[in-house]
C-alpha cells in the first residue's frame, strides 16, 4: 500500500515556523506544507469565509496524498476546525484526520504550575471565537483568562516589517500585565516569530507559551497513541511546499529555514 503524508496548513509564515520545528522532531516522515499566502490574514474574515478557506486547504493537501493535517492556523481551528471534523471529514474522507493547534496550546497551558491567570494574543477571529477561554476552562474551571485581539501583527510580520510590529506588542502586553497575568499564551502561530520580543517585554516571571515549542511534542504523543494512523504515514523524508503566492519575505525565509534547495510550488486552491 502506497504510504501517504503529515500535511501542514496555515495562512501563511506562521505555519512555516511550525513546519520547521515539526520536521526538526520527526524527521523521518513525509510532510506536504501549504500556505495560503494569497489570502493572508484570515483573523478579519468572515466565520463563513474561513471555513471555506480551510476546506479548500485541506482538501487540497488529501489529493496530495496525505493522511493527516495538522491546521496550525489559530483563526481557521478556533472558527473552522469542528465543522471540518464533524461534518466534512465523516461525508468525503472517513479515514482521513485533521488536527488544530488549540487543544493542545490550552492543554500545555493549564499543566503549567503557576498557570492562574493566563493571557491570550491572538486575532480579533479567533478572540471573537472564545476557543480558547473555552477549553481552558473545561480544563481548569479557576483559571482566569484575558484574551487581547492584536490584529495588526500579522500584517507586519508577513511584510518582514518587525520594528512597526513592536510598539504594538509591547502595548498589548503591558495591558496584558496589569490584569497580573501569570502566563502569556502566543494564540497565533505568525506570533513566536517575535518570541524574543515577547520575553523581553515580559520578564522571567511571565512563562510565555509559543505553539511552535509545543506541537512537535503533541504530534509525536499523537503519533504513538494511533498506530492505525502512523502505520499510513511514509518514512522517506519527503518534503512538499506549496503555496498560493509567492512572496519575497516568505522565500526568504523558506530559504533560511529549510535551505536555498527548497522549493516552493504556487498553487490554486480556490474552487
Amino acid at each position: 500500500m502506497r504510504k501517504g503524508t503529515i500535511g501542514i496548513f496555515d495562512s501563511g509564515l506562521g505555519g512555516l515556523l511550525i513546519a520547521r520545528s515539526v520536521i526538526q522532531k520527526l524527521p523521518r516522515y513525509d510532510y506536504a506544507y501549504l500556505g495560503d499566502t494569497k489570502r493572508v490574514p484570515y483573523g478579519d474574515r468572515s466565520e463563513e469565509e474561513i471555513y471555506t478557506f480551510l476546506r479548500e486547504g485541506v482538501e487540497f493537501l488529501f489529493k496530495q496524498g496525505c493522511v493527516l493535517v495538522i491546521v496550525a492556523c489559530n483563526t481557521a481551528s478556533a472558527n473552522a476546525l469542528r465543522k471540518i471534523q464533524r461534518r466534512y471529514l465523516p461525508r468525503y474522507y472517513p479515514n482521513r484526520r485533521v488536527l488544530g493547534v488549540i487543544i493542545p496550546a490550552a492543554e500545555y497551558a493549564v499543566l503549567q504550575k503557576r498557570a492562574k491567570r493566563v493571557g491570550i494574543i491572538a486575532t480579533k477571529a479567533t478572540v471573537a471565537s472564545g476557543a480558547y477561554r473555552r477549553e481552558i476552562k473545561k480544563l481548569a474551571p479557576r483559571t482566569r483568562v484575558f484574551q487581547l485581539a492584536t490584529p495588526l501583527l500579522v500584517p507586519f510580520i508577513e511584510a518582514n516589517r518587525l520594528g512597526e510590529a513592536q510598539p504594538i506588542l509591547e502595548r498589548a502586553i503591558r495591558s496584558l500585565l496589569r490584569k497580573r497575568i501569570d502566563t502569556l499564551l502566543l494564540g497565533c502561530t505568525h506570533y513566536p516569530l517575535l518570541k524574543r520580543t515577547i520575553r523581553d517585554c515580559c520578564g522571567k516571571r511571565i512563562n510565555v507559551i509559543a505553539q511552535d515549542e509545543i506541537i512537535p511534542r503533541k504530534l509525536l504523543t499523537y503519533l504513538l497513541r494511533h498506530p492505525e494512523i502512523e502505520k499510513r504515514i511514509g518514512t522517506r523524508g519527503q518534503r512538499k511546499f506549496f503555496v498560493t503566492d509567492i512572496t519575497e519575505n516568505f522565500s526568504a525565509l523558506a530559504s533560511r529555514w529549510f535551505g536555498k534547495s527548497i522549493v516552493l510550488k504556487k498553487t490554486t486552491i480556490e474552487t
